[in-house]
């Protein structure tokens, strides 16, 4: 039976953001993975994968979840890995002053008590478009939109960074730059 691209793009985002180890592949250090090797280790899975069908997935994804690399022999997921054994070095960027972040309803009174944390990610996703956010807080339920005084935590010593696809990155948000 064949997958559907959205299939494999979420194969895709499990193996190379959370459990690599599942299919017995292996990243390096800054989450790439050798196209070679996750073509083998998908067939285990049921997934037959080629260089032409990933390549595909790659450009054709709207949230450019994954970058293939200049040399087109490795892979990776551009952030939101929960693996420990990832750290994808990114670049320390000036944000815009205002960032977006997407949750649902039933977190506000979390988020109002400790703040943005990153739980079981590396670091807080926070997007300069509204629409984006929003969409990404539906996932979870009825959608809420806080607004994030970025540029005033950069100037309070907060770092952030921006991954290849265009996510925001921080380690947290303190609840004082939420505006809900």
């Amino acid at each position: 039976m064949s997958k559907t691209n959205t299939e494999i793009s979420k194969f895709l985002s499990y193996l190379l953001r959370h459990q690599p180890e599942s299919v017995g592949l292996s990243l390096d250090k800054e989450g790439w993975a050798i196209i070679k090797d996750l073509i083998l280790c998908a067939v285990k899975e049921g997934y037959i994968l080629d260089n032409e069908l990933i390549r595909n997935i790659v450009d054709s994804s709207d949230k450019k979840r994954f970058t293939i690399s200049d040399d087109g022999l490795r892979i990776q997921a551009a952030q939101g890995h929960s693996t420990q054994h990832v750290n994808i070095i990114h670049k320390e960027k000036t944000p815009p002053e205002i960032l977006y972040h997407g949750t649902a309803t039933r977190f506000i009174p979390a988020i109002r008590e400790q703040g943005l944390l990153p739980l079981s990610r590396q670091y807080v996703h926070l997007s300069s478009d509204k629409d984006t956010a929003i969409q990404v807080g539906q996932r979870y339920g009825a959608p809420v939109l806080l607004k994030i005084k970025a540029l005033n935590m950069y100037e309070q010593g907060c770092k952030f960074f921006q991954a290849d696809n265009g996510v925001w990155l921080t380690d947290t948000v303190p609840y004082q730059f939420i505006q809900e």
